[in-house]
Formats: structure tokens, sequence, C-alpha cells
């Protein structure tokens, strides 16, 4: 009953934690415009705290910047007006804040007695029009962390055998992963990049966490299969930041979930998908680091060969001489 009540106890507070305490600050945001509007703009938005604000040449240079996932928006100043540009696929969150400052420069002027400045908004990377607030990709992420969680219990379990674990975790996650690439992709319309590329970032993402699952199990026996399991589901999928931004997170742990394995998948599909002129280096390494120790401790594990369940007769024939003498 104990261990039970506490297991809940963790889970809830894994998953209601970080968004609990999550706030609107230090989101990266640039600006470009004559000096006396930048100042002005400056004033208006960096006082909250909830932006950190960065001074840009031009328009060119602030949507070269939002692609580039340098920054969440963008607002600027002309002679003809304000114009504010956001990114509904990087974060709803900071979109809407955007969208409410815009509408607050004209409500200003109003109540000042003020000709209101011309206000427009831009979204440079708009989400799919089938996920329009983006609320199917922010619950992808639970597929992929469960499903790879799932396949490194189950080949754990009912495998035996180093080279047949491995076999069995990369076959499940090219089949796994092209199923979950169908759905999030052509069918619910969720991803909108390659399906090619979606297919690779899926299956990637299910065979290092299933790799490292059962490669826990061979180096520390079962008790590395729940180690497993809490690393991806109670520690890498909430603070994988893919509801909310990374910087909305206490202290450092939004860059801290980005290098684990659902954070690093969660940003190479909205990249692939939306911004396809930002680097994924990082996040690869991510994936790969991770496969990597999978892949070493299932291959050379103690327990790596360890029976999964025994039957008299069922001995590899090359042990069973020595063990009939």
């Amino acid at each position: 009953m104990l261990g039970a009540s506490t297991v809940v106890l963790l889970v809830l507070l894994a998953f209601v934690w970080p968004s609990y305490l999550s706030k609107v600050k230090d989101l990266p945001l640039v600006v470009a415009g004559p000096p006396a509007a930048l100042t002005q703009i400056q004033a208006g938005l960096g006082k909250s705290g909830a932006f950190d604000i960065t001074t840009v040449a031009d328009r060119a240079a602030a949507e070269s910047a939002i692609k580039q996932r340098d920054a969440y928006g963008a607002v600027v100043a002309s002679p003809s007006g304000v114009e504010f540009l956001t990114a509904s696929a990087a974060s709803t969150v900071v979109s809407q804040a955007l969208n409410q400052a815009a509408a607050g420069i004209t409500a200003q002027a109003a109540a000042a007695g003020q000709q209101p400045p011309k206000v427009t908004v831009t979204d440079i990377a708009p989400l799919s029009p089938d996920d329009p607030r983006g609320a199917g990709f922010g619950v992808a992420g639970l597929p992929l962390a469960m499903g790879g969680m799932l396949g490194g219990v189950l080949i754990s379990l009912l495998v035996a055998g180093h080279r047949r674990r491995l076999a069995a975790v990369t076959g499940y996650a090219v089949l796994a992963g092209l199923l979950l690439a169908a759905v999030l992709g052509p069918w619910l319309g969720i991803l909108v990049g390659s399906f090619v590329m979606e297919w690779a970032i899926i299956s990637a993402a299910l065979f290092a966490t299933g790799a490292f699952i059962v490669g826990m199990n061979g180096l520390i026996g079962r008790a590395g299969i729940a180690l497993g399991a809490i690393v991806t589901l109670f520690i890498g999928n909430p603070l994988s930041s893919l509801t909310i931004p990374k910087e909305m997170l206490p202290w450092h742990w939004g860059e801290i979930g980005h290098f684990f394995v659902p954070g690093a998948a969660g940003t190479l599909l909205r990249l692939e998908s939306y911004f396809p002129d930002a680097s994924t280096l990082r996040p690869w390494l991510v994936l790969a680091a991770w496969a990597l120790v999978g892949v070493v401790t299932l291959w050379f594990g103690r327990h790596a060969d360890e029976e999964v369940l025994h039957i008299d007769g069922a001995t590899e024939p090359e042990t069973a001489p020595a063990l009939a003498s």
C-alpha cells in the first residue's frame, strides 16, 4: 500500500509540478526599427521580465531569427506602423502573449487620446490547419515516451540473448515508428514535414528509449527496467517542453529536459515540421548518445543473456554437453 501510494504521488508530481511552477519569463524576442521606437518598445515589453529582448537590423533579420529558432517572436517598427511577428508552431503561449501586446498598443493609444499606430500581426510559422491550437502536437510526446518504454519493458521480459534483444528493439522501433508517423502525419495532420524524416525521428526515439531500458536490464537486472521507465516517463517526458517553452520551467529544468529522449525527439519533430531552417544537430546527437548507451549495456551487460524463463530441455545446443556431464 505504501509503495503504490508513493508511486501515485510521484506520477502526479512529475506531470503537474513543471506546469504548476512555470511562468512567462526570459522568452527570446527580437526587435527592429528606429532608435526612438525601439526604446519605447523595450520599455513596454521589457519591464515585465517576460521577454529577453535583442535588437536586430531589420525585418528580414527578425524573420530569420524566428525561423532559426533563435527567438519566439519579433516586433518591427516602421513609419507605416508596428508589426508583430509570431510563430504559433514554436509556442502558442508566446504567440498569444504577443497578440495581447499588439492589442495593448492600440488600447493604450486610445486611452491617452492619441491616434493609434497601425498594428499588424503576422504568423511566420503557423501550426497545421488540422491542429490549430497545438493540442495534438503537445499530446504526441506521450506516445513517443510510452511507446519506447513499452517496447523496452516487453523485450526485456520476453526475449533472451543480447543478439535477439537488439534485433527485437530495432525491428520494433522501425515498425512502431512507421505506424506512429502515419497517424501523426498523413492521418491526423499534426506533423506536416517530410514523412520519411518523421518516421526516422520517431523510430530513432523509440530505439533510443527501448535500447536504454533493455540495456539497463542487461546491466543491473530487473531493477534496470524500473530505472529506465522512471528516467523516460517521470523525468524526460514532463521536462520535454512540448506544451510550454523551456524558458518557462523553473531553474534550468527546461534546458536539462532537452538532453532526454522525449525532449530531443519533440524538438526534432517540431523543427522538421515547422522550422526547416533551424539546426537539428544537437537533438540528433542526444538521441544517438542514448541509443549508444543502450546498445553497449545491452550487449555487454552481465545480465545480457540471462534467461527470461527456464524450460527443461530448452538449453542451447553448445551448452548442453557441459550441463549433461
